[in-house]
């Protein structure tokens, strides 16, 4: 298939910066011609009827159409058309799914740049001539590991990103709980050994399934809830289905998926991690509590903890407990003969939700349902409620036993629960996605340097340079980031204090954005009286955090200051940007607090704050008003040490 000229290659990959880098891989090496380019699966199937090339490098997860998808449309438009998928989704499950679509080879993005070309002529079946960055000695770039040995600097590079890699899968694979990666659209493309145990087969079976297949029927719910985060930019989605019995199990399970979207920078949803547990138990302990409330449906009326009385056939309420007193608020005189719609909320009155709900129970016997409740004085409480029919020795309806609990503290433990989960599940997608940008830049970056370094123009040697730069300070504000938060987790941030000069500490920080955002200009305003006694590392961490602020959200010129005013020092950060969206503005310091689904982590000026009151102050926001520009301001106690 390679002969003596070029092969044409369309790329698809929705990331501009990988397709730039194997762009310029696949074409230095003289032996491959990128006659296309496309961001997602509907883009490529047209650039490849343009072009018709003789190789497609296909990525999986994309938006409007993923790899999955896009494979065998390409195929049925260019049968001829080899294609290699090229994806950051690793595991032979995954290649093995891709190949039994068509795919001629499946290439991990973790490989090394320079490694790309042959693997793809490999790929391809043709040798070839061997390529000038393939054969031989490689250059290498070194630098002084500071006992006198020199390190490879490519190859540090590369291990660290296969370190972080390996941790994050051996997390998701090990995880005592089910998990998933779905492509936009739903189609499995890594599930760990817990979800596989649940749905009794192997992990490989179920790569490249549309999970709406394995909800028992309610593939509809699952699509409802991707299309609103689609839509809606929702954080999480949740809902339950059912899952077939194992081989000699006679009752079916049930199982809870909470969805949380990725999307990039744009806001557009990249993938959706799935979380999968199996509620059978609590479900059946949910199921023996209410048919044991309803054997107990006439207890006496001294019990308090359950709202137990009778209601006439049509409604009418004709007994009370103390249990109903307490709960609802009503005296027995003031409800008995009163019907019972008048303890839900206006909007179910409405509808006729409590009328469908006596109906229910007259057909089937007895009904059972969670939902909100109204007391006397107008306040809501959640009710987990039953209701059973009740007939006389000749099967005539003489009323209702319901039996009604106040689960209002219950349910928002159950809300904190999720919604931590939640945050766990985001933090760990977001880490993960933080982590692959940068170090793919560094390694195509020095391995471009490595290989062309002596055919680049100076303008690209330090693009690339610059690039390498920015994203190790990328990297290093996160690795100190996410060490801070777990250590404010754990046993407290850990001083050492000395005297610091604000002067020569704002200068510092302005440099390392200077040296690795050279288009990036902060203004340094510093009265060199200005010195507290403080951690000097952890106030540099804090500065960066709200430089870096400024700089993603914000608009220059760019400022920090620092003045001593009466007893105390005030450290200030200020851009000309528009400020934080008003409904960010209350929990602008809080932890995970984003202005978007990909705005990083949602640590930096959450640790701000904590890194502030450690030593005694604190911080707050000043939003942009009459000329005044947007301002973060921290102010610290001096003279004295800090308490």
């Amino acid at each position: 298939m390679v002969g003596p000229d070029k092969v044409s290659v369309v790329l698809v990959d929705d990331s501009v910066d990988v397709r730039t880098l194997v762009r310029m891989r696949l074409e230095s090496s003289g032996r491959f011609d990128v006659v296309g380019e496309a961001a997602d699966g509907e883009e490529a199937i047209d650039v490849v009827i343009r072009h018709e090339p003789q190789a497609v490098l296909l990525d999986v997860s994309m938006p409007a159409m993923d790899g999955l998808e896009t494979l065998p449309s390409i195929l049925a438009v260019r049968p001829g058309t080899a294609v290699v998928m090229f994806s950051g989704f690793g595991g032979t499950d995954l290649a093995a799914e891709a190949r039994s679509l068509g795919a001629l080879d499946f290439i991990e993005k973790s490989i090394p740049l320079e490694q790309l070309a042959d693997r793809l002529l490999q790929s391809l079946g043709g040798a070839g001539p061997a390529s000038t960055e393939s054969s031989g000695e490689r250059p290498s770039a070194t630098a002084d590991g500071g006992d006198g040995q020199e390190v490879d600097v490519a190859q540090l590079e590369q291990a660290i990103l296969d370190e972080h890699l390996e941790g994050f899968r051996a997390l998701f694979d090990r995880a005592a709980i089910g998990m998933a990666t779905l492509t936009v659209h739903a189609t499995i493309v890594r599930a760990n050994e817990a979800l596989a145990e649940l749905m009794s087969c192997q992990p490989s079976d179920l790569v490249g399934v549309d999970y709406g297949r394995l909800t028992g029927g309610r593939g509809d719910i699952l699509d409802q809830h991707l299309e609103s985060l689609h839509s809606s930019q929702g954080d999480v989605a949740t809902f339950e289905h059912p899952v077939p019995a194992p081989t000699g199990a006679r009752t079916a399970r049930t199982a809870l998926v909470t969805l949380v979207p990725i999307r990039d920078s744009t806001g557009r949803m990249l993938y959706v991690f799935a979380q999968v547990q199996d509620i059978t138990s609590q479900r059946a302990a949910e199921d023996e509590l209410r048919r044991t409330e309803e054997t107990f449906r006439l207890l006496v009326a001294a019990v308090e903890d359950y709202a137990i009385f009778m209601l006439e056939p049509s409604g009418r309420v004709a007994s009370w407990n103390a249990g109903a007193r307490r709960i609802k608020g009503y005296e027995a005189t003031e409800i008995v003969g009163r019907h019972f719609r008048v303890f839900y909320p206006e909007e179910d009155q409405l509808t006729g939700h409590p009328e469908r709900y006596l109906e229910g129970a007259r057909r089937d016997g007895s009904f059972a349902e969670e939902g909100w409740r109204v007391r006397r004085d107008g306040s809501r409480f959640w009710a987990s409620v039953v209701i059973t029919a009740v007939h006389d020795e000749r099967g005539r309806l003489i009323g209702f036993a319901k039996v009604t609990r106040d689960q209002t503290e219950q349910r928002a433990n159950a809300d904190d629960r999720s919604d931590a989960m939640a945050e766990l599940t985001r933090l760990l997608a977001v880490t993960a996605h933080e982590l692959r940008t940068p170090t793919a830049v560094i390694d195509g970056s020095a391995h471009t340097l490595q290989t062309t370094e002596s055919q680049m123009a100076a303008g690209e040697r330090d693009q690339l340079l610059r690039g390498i730069r920015s994203s190790a300070d990328r990297l290093r504000r996160l690795a100190a980031d996410l060490t801070a938060a777990s250590q404010l987790e754990g046993t407290g941030l850990r001083l050492e204090r000395q005297s610091v000069s604000l002067a020569q500490l704002i200068r510092g920080a302005a440099l390392r954005r200077a040296t690795t955002s050279p288009a990036v200009h902060v203004e340094v305003d510093a009265a060199d009286e200005a010195r507290i006694h403080a951690d000097e590392v952890r106030l540099a961490q804090a500065l960066d955090n709200l430089i870096d602020n400024a700089v993603r959200h914000g608009a220059p010129p760019y400022a920090v200051s620092a003045r001593v005013r009466d007893d105390e020092v005030e450290l200030r950060v200020t851009d000309a940007g528009p400020g934080v969206p008003v409904e960010l503005v209350p929990r602008v310091f809080d932890r995970f607090a984003t202005a978007g689904p990909t705005s990083g982590t949602g640590l930096g000026l959450y640790l701000v704050r904590e890194i502030a009151r450690v030593h005694g102050g604190e911080v707050d926001y000043q939003p942009p008003a009459d000329g005044s520009p947007t301002a973060f301001c921290v102010r610290f106690p001096t003279p004295t040490p800090f308490r």
